[in-house]
């Protein structure tokens, strides 16, 4: 018997011209692993707030259609309601955290559904342990990565221990490890406490090793519902890069120009005094295309911004020749314009005719007047990417440009960071395998150890 049902389910956003959902019909089932595919902008997040009750409470817009989760009829029941038998992993942690303490963070959702006092810390800790994050109870929210935030906010979602776990591209800030560790964990959840789990992803290779059944959305349209050895084939037809590891992008470079940033035994540590690096050394050339890998927490944003001379080093020394631009790691919290155009035009003196090439460069050719707040989030990383580009920088840093990006975007992607020799490329990444096709060399901040793909 399905736990939660959407039946001919369409949605518009306020003031936008097209559904997000159009007549979407779907169930989901206790103990059942849903993955839910997709190109950036189809709407496989509106689906995931719809079954959280988001849709249409929180959005507003235009609803139609039934929503039905534990027999609750979403359009008279909200979120409110649903807590404790919902739980939502979110897309951009940043705007999950309302603690500054990580055990209190945890805590809260606990806290709100009424959990007696003294169960509460023991639950919020067995959930951090759940995710490997139990060293982080009793650090700063605000001197996390992305990748410990993400684990933070994702074991406030299980401490609540919902019949329906949403998640919205969980894996997106997680090194390799943690997320085979997180999609692992989404299969114990329905196996074990017969969860119902859906899981929106722009990584698929891993989830659809485990998942049962395989939804794929296209301008808000259901193109695909069926279980996941069926999904394989249909998508080996109709959207082979969701099943490959991306493909050649072209003819890798060896010789490079000169040196646009050299950082030297650079050492940093921030406000909660813990050393993040120590005397680390980089070298960016132009022409090259760097990927910066590595675990959760070992510095590869401080590292990029460094090199980018957003951050002054402790110790050590950091040269650089040109300009910079820097893409942060959640862009969608930058936003100071109304108009896609006038966004990307910021950094070249509010030239629109700049702007127009740089978006339609990224994909987003005719969003010029779009407000960036109403883009999908795969829509405001391309945005965001447009706007760094523009200047034509002499070295260009990407912190995690993929995430929210669907595999045809990302191959795209790595064409155009391939094309441009006069620059040099700093890229840091989880996706290893967008990480092989576009980098002249891998660098990766375990110790001791440097990758070098050619």
């Amino acid at each position: 018997m399905a736990l939660a049902r959407a039946e001919k389910l369409s949605f518009s956003y306020p003031g936008s011209s097209a559904p997000a959902l159009r007549d979407v019909s779907t169930d989901l089932v206790p103990g059942q692993v849903t993955l839910v595919l997709g190109p950036s902008g189809s709407g496989k997040s509106t689906l995931l707030r719809a079954f959280a009750g988001l849709v249409p409470h929180f959005h507003g817009g235009v609803f139609s259609g039934r929503v039905e989760v534990a027999g609750l009829d979403t359009r008279r029941h909200g979120p409110a309601r649903l807590a404790g038998t919902v739980a939502t992993l979110f897309q951009d942690p940043e705007d999950q955290v309302v603690f500054t303490r990580v055990l209190n963070e945890v805590a809260f959702g606990l806290e709100n559904v009424g959990t007696p006092a003294q169960e509460i810390e023991a639950r919020a800790l067995d959930a951090l342990a759940w995710v490997g994050a139990e060293h982080l109870a009793g650090r700063l929210v605000t001197e996390l990565s992305g990748g410990e935030l993400q684990r933070v906010c994702l074991a406030a979602t299980l401490a609540l221990e919902p019949k329906l776990l949403l998640f919205d591209e969980p894996t997106s800030q997680l090194d390799p490890e943690a997320a085979e560790s997180l999609v692992e964990l989404a299969l114990r959840l329905a196996r074990d406490r017969g969860t119902a789990v859906l899981l929106s992803e722009q990584r698929p290779a891993l989830p659809l090793e485990v998942c049962d059944r395989v939804l794929f959305l296209d301008r808000g349209r259901l193109a695909f519902d069926g279980p996941v050895g069926q999904a394989q084939a249909w998508l080996e037809e109709h959207h082979p890069l969701f099943v490959s590891a991306g493909g050649d992008v072209g003819v890798h470079h060896h010789q490079f120009g000169e040196v646009t940033s050299r950082l030297d035994a650079v050492s940093y540590a921030y406000e909660d005094h813990l050393l993040v690096l120590d005397r680390a050394s980089l070298e960016l050339r132009r022409g090259e295309v760097v990927a910066l890998v590595g675990p959760n927490g070992s510095g590869k944003t401080t590292l990029a911004k460094l090199a980018a001379g957003l951050l002054e080093p402790l110790g050590g020394r950091v040269q650089r020749r040109g300009r910079a631009t820097y893409l942060s790691q959640d862009p969608g919290r930058y936003v100071f314009h109304e108009r896609a155009d006038e966004e990307v035009a910021v950094g070249v003196d509010g030239d629109l005719a700049a702007a127009s090439r740089a978006l339609a460069a990224v994909g987003l050719s005719g969003y010029e007047d779009r407000h960036p707040r109403d883009l999908s989030s795969g829509e405001r990383e391309r945005l965001a990417l447009a706007a760094v580009l523009a200047p034509e920088p002499d070295l260009l840093v990407l912190d995690e440009p993929t995430r929210g990006v669907d595999p045809e975007r990302k191959h795209e992607l790595a064409a155009l960071l391939r094309a441009n020799t006069a620059r040099a490329t700093l890229v840091v990444t989880h996706d290893r395998a967008f990480a092989t096709a576009v980098a002249d060399r891998i660098v990766s901040l375990e110790p001791d150890r440097e990758l070098v793909h050619a």
